[in-house]
């Protein structure tokens, strides 16, 4: 079922991806070679206790931890590990705040230390595609012009667009409905309506965009050993502009 959102509803949720934001801010002090990803999700289970709020994946689906942290390849729900990153890597920390029954989901792809041109370059083509699918994100569109705007963008810079995870609606469950593919066709699929509250979070690939899914049943990776990367924002729709209540800006 597709909740749509009572202003009470959206001020919870505004008030934990304002924690969500100033915890990503706090990660974005501690990406550097030989920090691991097990550090920053330690750091985050605090970070969110200090706060009064809990990381809502953490036991969803029997999943361990706070977070997820896909390197290089990995192109979402990589486990946290004790394994150091390295100076060229890219990781994505992913992550879903409870805080008082208010959710906010958002990922963010960081450089760690001296990444290569086309490493930046697929970090700035994907996050500027996740902004192209929120430009359509309004009352009245339809979900196919969110996954339309993402696709011609991304495919025309020449990379590929993940078709086997999604964005989707949240609250008051990590996981609601509607599926929000970041590929497909302009006027097509549900109708959005005001108060929706919905994540977009294209994840775009150097490479093919197909994955396969290692042997803990969450990590998936590119099938080419391709990098990947990711940018989400949890938002609210509208009639007008979305209120993307992970902005970090």
């Amino acid at each position: 079922m597709i909740t749509r959102k009572s202003k009470r509803e959206i001020e919870k949720m505004q008030k934990a991806g304002d924690l969500l934001v100033a915890c990503h801010k706090e990660i974005a002090k501690m990406i550097k070679p030989g920090v691991t990803t097990m550090e920053i999700d330690q750091f985050v289970e605090g970070f969110l206790a200090e706060h009064g709020a809990t990381p809502e994946q953490k036991g969803f689906s029997d999943y361990p931890y706070a977070t997820c942290a896909s390197i290089n390849d990995e192109i979402c729900h990589g486990f946290p590990r004790e394994e150091a990153l390295k100076d060229g890597d890219l990781v994505t920390i992913d992550m879903v705040v409870n805080l008082d029954g208010g959710l906010a989901d958002s990922a963010w792809t960081y450089a760690v230390g001296q990444v290569d041109e086309k490493g930046r370059r697929l970090m700035d083509v994907t996050k500027k595609a996740l902004y192209k699918g929120i430009e359509q994100a309004k009352a009245g569109n339809r979900i196919g012009d969110i996954g339309h705007a993402i696709q011609t963008y991304a495919e025309g810079e020449g990379f590929s667009v993940v078709r086997d995870f999604t964005g989707h609606g949240i609250g008051p469950t990590i996981h609601e409905e509607p599926h929000i593919p970041h590929f497909g066709l302009p006027n097509k699929g549900l109708r959005l309506k005001e108060g929706m509250a919905i994540t977009i979070e294209p994840m775009i690939n150097e490479g093919e965009w197909q994955s396969k899914m290692d042997a803990n049943n969450w990590t998936a990776r590119t099938v080419d050993k391709g990098r990947s990367a990711q940018y989400e924002h949890t938002l609210i729709v509208t009639k007008g502009e979305p209120i993307i209540i992970t902005d970090q800006d």
